[in-house]
């Protein structure tokens, strides 16, 4: 790789020239002073970096000696070892948060949130777009209406579809914004008096609404608007109205739509989704991350034969109800989401000639380019000035303390005032959510979103507890105490130290992306638990998610249990290990689970490895959609790797399943030219022996973690590439 010598740091070319030619001019920081400080804080911080990183190891040789000395041992004798190794971390005095200067979107709203990778531009802007999206959309292209009664889809816009479409959309009217009689489905028109809505109905009848506040503005003229805007537990929507629309020509009252505010925040993500592994891919990243902050960033595509270019949303202008201009903000508020603690790139090598930790390049370079937006005018990412960073894979509060310092570094380098740059903790790893408390408090001035990542909080799960026994199915983990437990006191922790107002408290993914009438029914659970916000696979999903926000009120529901939660210590229930206490699977049960696994980790891995997407739609053995990121292969590889430890399986027994899984995955990818096949050259995929070197070498890898296995492959494949060309 060609560098670029600055002072004692070497740059790649490809990134120094991003930063010098992009990054920097606008910015407000003069270059030397850049290069000059970001050395510095490399040469501070690296250090201490490496240092939390070799104490995770010790604390893992020390809960493996523990689990093989101690097979007998009571629950108190762990609990109590854990204490003495630091491991469980006293609980700290009460105190509350004082983060100031957040976005209504994070500290009034409650709503979806997407996570995008942000090295796919088009996807990046659909998602910052998806602040509003149709809800007749949503529901006719996907099974959250049925194909009963002739509703089925077709290539042909389907009228008794569409009727099934309609009727949802009158019954969510009828319950978010009743009538004083009659119901919207009776409507014939809408119009706008004296600061209210009224409504005809087809009997002549003239009504209003049972919650005229609710009514928040319009478009078009008062007596035949165009749109009605209205807002139930601070998320609008939208009646659109036009009778020469092909939908608006037959519907009584001319509706053509609503539209609804959907996904009011966006995770843009550099870490999970995202296959970044030198110069060239951080250099995409980041440049569509300036792109998004300066509000210029397109991306132009080929759909259906057409080329079209997509772009950021304008603010959206209404006229409120007392007759004065009203204006929304038209995309999501964005949170940049920077990699964790463990990983080292060679796009910078510092004076030493090693790489730097990943983390703190992220740091450094998404807060230099989000300072972009505070200088966008209209096209702003935030309204009150702040920086919004996830900080995800962090192990108990010194590692959060150290975000904390890294933070502070990050803002005198960049002239920030303290406390610009808001910092979220993924509560994913199992030593965060045992002191998620003791974490918070590192960060109580700039917190302001907390989240639970069931996926990489399983991979953790059985990574440390790896020598205690044989791991429940995956299925089976999902009902388990420790999850149970997890996911309460994610909430309930949140409460106690004063979230409510100054921080989102989330959910994690609903993985199934077309099982929409099943997210309807079970992800109303996460708002009635008390989040005010979770994860949601894509922009459709995110308008049908909405739904259950005007359902749930959980501005009320936090209230309620703030008065009940205080007393609450659900350590307990997080340290019950999910071992089997018996071992009572069958045969077919266990290969079930092999072909299961195996199958997933090669679907994903070989489109990480051999094309650079971190995070896809793959099929499962059933040919079901999943959203697949690093974390669903950190559950699968560790899951395995246990198995083969405590002899549930054997090693003859994985690589059969591995050769007859490689084929089943190859046919599921036949339509894609980009692929290639790993069945015909097992020996030669790098792929497939990527997919074998975190199983086998599983229980090796740091906290389990498959970052270090993938990007050293990846590069492989990559230079593999090159000499080929």
């Amino acid at each position: 790789m060609e560098y670029v010598a600055v002072g004692g740091l070497k740059v790649a070319a490809q990134l120094y020239a991003f930063i010098e030619s992009e990054a920097l001019p606008g910015s407000g920081v003069e270059r030397n002073q850049f290069w000059q400080g970001f050395e510095k804080l490399i040469h501070e911080l690296t250090p201490q970096n490496r240092e939390l990183l070799a104490k995770r190891d010790e604390i893992q040789q020390k809960l493996d000696a523990w689990h093989k000395n101690n097979k007998q041992a009571a629950f108190e004798q762990y609990e109590q070892f854990l204490k003495d190794i630091g491991y469980l971390e006293p609980e700290p005095e009460p105190f509350q948060v004082t983060t100031e200067n957040v976005d209504d979107e994070i500290i009034l709203q409650a709503g979806p949130q997407l996570v995008v990778p942000v090295n796919n531009a088009r996807y990046a802007l659909n998602a910052s777009n998806a602040r509003w999206g149709s809800l007749y959309d949503a529901l006719y292209g996907t099974n959250a209406i049925s194909d009963e009664g002739g509703a089925e889809q077709r290539t042909d816009y389907n009228p008794t579809r569409g009727a099934k479409v309609i009727a949802f959309a009158k019954q969510f009217l009828d319950n978010t914004i009743p009538l004083t009689e009659g119901s919207h489905a009776e409507v014939t028109s809408y119009a706008v008096s004296n600061g209210e809505v009224t409504a005809s109905l087809q009997d002549g009848t003239i009504v209003r609404l049972q919650h005229g506040e609710r009514f928040a503005g319009y478009q078009g003229q008062a007596n035949q608007p165009q749109a009605i805007l209205f807002c139930n537990n601070k998320l609008h929507f939208e009646i659109q109205i036009d009778r020469n629309h092909p939908i608006g020509r037959t519907d009584s009252a001319g509706i053509k739509d609503i539209i609804m505010e959907s996904a009011i925040t966006t995770i843009m993500d550099c870490e999970d989704s995202v296959a970044a592994v030198d110069a060239e891919d951080k250099v995409a990243v980041y440049r569509n991350w300036l792109g998004l902050m300066k509000g210029n960033l397109t991306a132009t595509f080929n759909k259906n034969g057409k080329v079209m270019t997509r772009a950021l949303h304008p603010d959206r202008h209404y006229t409120s109800p007392s007759g004065e201009p009203l204006s929304l903000r038209g995309r999501s508020l964005l949170f940049v989401r920077n990699v964790g603690h463990l990983m080292t790139i060679n796009a910078v090598l510092d004076r030493d000639d090693r790489e730097i930790p990943e983390g703190i390049l992220d740091g450094v370079l998404t807060s230099l380019i989000a300072k972009h937006t505070l200088k966008a005018g209209a096209m702003a990412n935030s309204k009150k000035g702040s920086i919004y960073i996830v900080k995800p894979k962090m192990h108990g509060s010194a590692e959060v303390a150290f975000t904390n310092r890294l933070f502070n570094a990050i803002e005198d380098l960049l002239n920030m005032k303290r406390y610009t740059l808001k910092v979220g903790v993924m509560d994913e790893e199992r030593r965060t959510s045992l002191n998620l408390k003791a974490c918070i408090r590192e960060v109580k001035d700039r917190i302001v979103f907390i989240n639970t990542g069931f996926l990489d909080r399983t991979g953790d799960e059985m990574h440390t507890s790896m020598e205690a026994g044989a791991m429940l199915r995956k299925n089976d983990m999902k009902s388990s105490t420790w999850l149970q437990s997890y996911e309460l006191s994610n909430v309930y922790a949140g409460l106690q130290c004063g979230l409510q107002g100054h921080a989102q408290i989330g959910k994690g993914m609903w993985a199934m992306p077309d099982q929409m009438r099943e997210m309807l029914q079970q992800k109303i659970a996460h708002p009635k638990a008390g989040a005010n916000t979770a994860w949601v696979p894509s922009p459709t999903a995110a308008t049908l998610h909405a739904l259950h926000y005007h359902q749930v009120n959980v501005a009320q529901v936090q209230s309620k249990l703030i008065s009940s939660v205080q007393d609450q210590d659900l350590r307990h229930g997080i340290l019950q290990i999910p071992i089997v206490p018996t071992l009572d699977w069958s045969e077919a049960d266990i290969q079930a689970e092999l072909d299961n696994n195996v199958q997933g980790i090669l679907g994903y891995v070989v489109r990480w490895v051999e094309q650079g997407i971190g995070c896809s739609k793959v099929p499962d053995i059933q040919n079901v959609g999943l959203m697949e990121d690093r974390a669903t292969l950190r559950i699968s590889s560790q899951h395995i790797a246990n198995w083969l430890h405590h002899g549930i399986c054997t090693e003859q027994q994985v690589r059969e399943t591995l050769v007859r899984m490689a084929s089943i995955v190859d046919e599921q990818n036949a339509g894609d030219a980009a692929y290639h096949r790993m069945s015909d050259n097992l020996d030669g995929s790098i792929a497939f022996q990527a997919a074998c070197e975190l199983i086998f070498e599983g229980r090796q890898q740091p906290n389990g973690y498959t970052e270090p296995i993938l990007h050293r492959r990846r590069l492989e494949y990559k230079a593999r590439v090159t000499q080929q060309a």
